[in-house]
């Protein structure tokens, strides 16, 4: 004779099994990971972003970093304008490297060897309205001394300020609440910038 299982211990083990992964989902929280996956990407941005053009500099012998009146950023869908210290917004819908078109205006093409870069990078998951906007911006800082920075908010609790792998406050820019990256603190951000909506 063959024992199967009867309804109610069924639904006792699809019980048992749907209370398991809500408190796996919970402990898991695989929204926050997202978030860190896309902040560490942010970070590996901003760096591949400062080393080539700190390479271009180096090896060009009349570098064009940009004006040092202006902050840069891509046009993300919905970004009309950004608010930078005092500073007139140029948005541009490219990530071409080879000239001063991209939305970073440093012509890595003018290098005699490869651009460093293929495209100038972007956030991977932009926001554009709200308290806390996600994308990057560049920001020239001398053009005699061929400073800048580019910056980015973070969107994980853990890489936020208030975090325990806080980037933000402990980067050594101006701003504690966004993640910065370059030369030239001094005049680049203030403390009172506001690049990223209206509470960076």
């Amino acid at each position: 004779m063959k024992k199967g299982f009867t309804l109610l211990e069924l639904l006792i083990v699809i019980g048992i099994l749907a209370i398991l992964a809500a408190v796996t989902v919970l402990v898991i929280n695989p929204a926050e990971i997202l978030k860190k996956a896309r902040d560490s990407r942010r970070m590996a941005d901003l760096d591949s972003i400062y080393g080539a053009i700190n390479y271009y500099v180096t090896n060009t012998s009349s570098p064009s970093i940009g004006d040092t009146a202006k902050v840069y950023a891509y046009a993300h869908t919905g970004l009309t304008s950004v608010t930078c210290g005092g500073r007139t917004s140029t948005l541009t819908a490219s990530q071409a490297v080879t000239s001063t078109t991209g939305w970073i205006p440093v012509p890595l093409g003018y290098l005699t060897e490869a651009a460093p870069l293929g495209a100038w990078p972007i956030d991977p998951s932009p926001v554009v309205s709200g308290t806390k906007q996600n994308y990057y911006v560049y920001l020239p800082v001398s053009t005699t001394s061929y400073t800048f920075e580019v910056a980015a908010n973070m969107e994980s609790t853990y890489y936020s300020k208030t975090g325990t792998g806080d980037v933000e406050s402990t980067d050594g820019g101006a701003l504690d609440t966004v993640y910065e990256k370059g030369i030239g603190w001094a005049t680049g951000f203030t403390a009172s910038s506001t690049c990223f909506g209206t509470s960076p």
